[in-house]
């Protein structure tokens, strides 16, 4: 394997006496859909809020292109192209879709030295992107509450990549998503992944992981509890692993002794 563009050891957080990470590792290579799973409260939030700059951790270190760096905030990693897409995708339902692509990036021209929102410009660059990612829209212009659940999180990705993102953290993409829109968001996953964007998956879906992770770590109540390949661990196993590892001693073996 080459050198991980994002690595994260032995990381610790504590907000005061809760210790809500207790010592967890991960890294991601280039182009590597990497699964991070966990039920609700094993820590997967802080996590990616760490790896993402929102949280800066007790302990541990956070190594980007193989070199130590420290996030001070959520634009340090940004600057290093690390974007993070939340549940909630940051998108105002009413502005249209080109205007949410280009939120904080507008495109301009100017006029009797007035800068004017490039219309035009924004409508093509969207429709184009989203073109990409195998969405074609009616309407550039259309307000993006009118899309499905599914299209919304494509233009959220879209819109990270388009503006250079190395590393794509996935905060539960697919959690409120129906048969049909799951099947439309795991494959723009995998576009951007044949794109060389490191993608973080969080998940407490096993199988919407299986279908485009290449790596899983399972988190439970802050620690690792172990990370495997696609192919090396069965569904079940993993829902062992999630549910706390009650059979951690026979998993040993599948994970190569990582547990």
């Amino acid at each position: 394997m080459s050198e991980p563009i994002l690595k994260l050891e032995n990381i610790k957080k504590h907000f005061g006496s809760v210790i809500a990470l207790d010592g967890v590792s991960f890294d991601l290579q280039p182009g590597e859909c990497h699964c991070l799973l966990g039920d609700n409260g094993a820590g997967k939030s802080t996590f990616i809020k760490t790896m993402s700059g929102v949280h800066r951790p007790s302990e541990g270190e956070i190594y980007y292109e193989g070199k130590e760096v420290q996030f001070h905030s959520t634009h340090d990693a940004i600057e290093r192209g690390i974007a993070t897409v939340y549940q909630d995708l940051g998108m105002i339902p009413m502005m249209s879709v080109s205007r949410n692509f280009f939120m904080g990036n507008e495109p301009t021209y100017n006029r009797l030295g007035v800068k004017l929102f490039d219309h035009k410009r924004a409508n093509d660059v969207t429709v184009e992107e989203m073109r990409r990612m195998g969405i074609n829209l009616r309407s550039a212009e259309q307000a993006v509450g009118t899309l499905s659940g599914g299209e919304r999180q494509t233009v959220a990705i879209a819109r990270a990549v388009h503006f250079g993102a190395k590393i794509l953290i996935l905060d539960e993409p697919t959690s409120a998503l129906g048969v049909r829109q799951t099947s439309n968001v795991l494959h723009t996953i995998d576009k951007v992944r044949k794109q060389g964007v490191g993608v973080v998956f969080i998940s407490h879906n096993i199988r919407h992981a299986l279908a485009v992770g290449d790596r899983f770590t399972v988190l439970n109540r802050g620690r690792t509890l172990g990370t495997a390949r696609a192919g090396e661990i069965a569904e079940s196993e993993l829902q062992d692993l999630m549910a706390g590892g009650q059979k951690l001693a026979v998993l040993d073996s599948s994970l190569g002794g990582t547990v």
